[in-house]
């Protein structure tokens, strides 16, 4: 976490406000401001972030606002502006605080249904919504750029290195893997979340209910086959990302394309709902890749310093996790597609 600058505080007003960091993230670092009975929450954004990033966030956390849809929105400086930078040209920008209970896996049907509404709210309630994006991140869910990354990193870093041997090994299999990826060519386009990963949704503390998405800064054009893939890898493996056994609950599964079709089963076409299972698989191995690319390279992914030596060992947990999450789609797909059938 850094320090915030004096004058990012003085520019929301809040010289005397009490700071407190939130961890969970991985990208942004995250603050909870604490001023005159008031919440907000202080992002310094990520390089891979530019600030007209804001600029979408408004736009359509207001149009979420306005079909009555639970948002953080953002929170302008005393001089109108959307965002205030560092000395080093970071963007820092403010959100209301929304209440809710933050979950880095799911272990009930009951919530996953609950993840899958929610969703499945923003999804009904962005489908009326013609939005030019200031900011997106290219190759978010290009999973051929991302696979051919981890090819270049196989093939140039030293074998010789003691530091990327895990990586090395990890880097055959998930390439391997690849090998049968289904396709995801030729669905059409939504606005989407983006990371519909559990730790971004908000839950009630006292009922099995969802409130809301957070961390915005991912939405983008996409489809629903990569933006309920990457839900779906997240929701339906109860492990979670640290633990290498990662595996699909057909359970979860179930209840959580029931909650999402619950509020979209009459704005999406029958190829984009045969999707999930495809982009599940995908999605997983995708990620898999990308947290092996962080072994071999030591640069992108927040870690846990207490539990781990090394970001390139967290990372290497986190691949294998992916890896055998991907696997266990691959071996389970007659099941679940029959899920996906019997609910549509």
């Amino acid at each position: 976490m850094s320090a915030v600058p004096a004058h990012v505080l003085a520019a929301f007003g809040w010289a005397r406000a009490r700071l407190t960091p939130i961890a969970i993230g991985l990208i942004n670092e995250t603050h909870r401001v604490e001023i005159e009975g008031d919440r907000f929450v202080l992002q310094r954004l990520h390089p891979v972030f530019a600030a007209e990033v804001n600029e979408d966030i408004d736009a359509i956390t207001t149009h979420l606002a306005a079909r009555g849809v639970v948002t953080p929105r953002l929170v302008r400086t005393l001089d109108g502006s959307r965002h205030v930078e560092d000395a080093e040209g970071r963007p820092w920008r403010a959100l209301t605080f929304v209440e809710g209970r933050c979950l880095t896996e799911l272990r009930t049907t009951a919530l996953a249904h609950a993840a899958g509404a929610v969703a499945g709210r923003f999804t009904r309630a962005t489908s009326d919504l013609e939005h030019r994006f200031s900011f997106t991140r290219s190759s978010v869910h290009d999973t051929a750029a991302h696979l051919a990354k981890l090819t270049r990193a196989l093939r140039d870093h030293d074998p010789a290195d003691d530091s990327t041997r895990e990586a090395r090994v990890l880097a055959e299999e998930i390439l391997a893997h690849a090998a049968d990826l289904p396709s995801l060519a030729g669905l059409p386009t939504r606005i989407v979340h983006g990371d519909l990963k559990v730790s971004n949704i908000l839950f009630a503390h006292d009922r099995d209910e969802a409130v809301c998405l957070v961390d915005l800064d991912t939405m983008a054009h996409g489809t629903i086959a990569t933006e309920m893939g990457d839900a779906l890898r997240s929701w339906t493996n109860p492990k979670g990302e640290d633990d290498t056994r990662g595996a699909v609950d057909p359970g979860l599964f179930g209840a959580a394309i029931e909650g999402y079709l619950s509020e979209t089963r009459d704005l999406l076409a029958p190829r984009e709902i045969e999707s999930f299972v495809d982009g599940l698989e995908t999605i997983a191995l995708e990620l898999s890749a990308r947290f092996c690319l962080d072994a071999f390279d030591d640069r992108y992914f927040g870690w846990d310093a207490q539990k781990y030596p090394s970001r390139r060992a967290h990372n290497a947990v986190r691949a294998r996790s992916q890896l055998s999450l991907a696997r266990s789609a691959r071996t389970l797909r007659p099941e679940l597609e029959q899920i996906v059938a019997r609910l549509r």
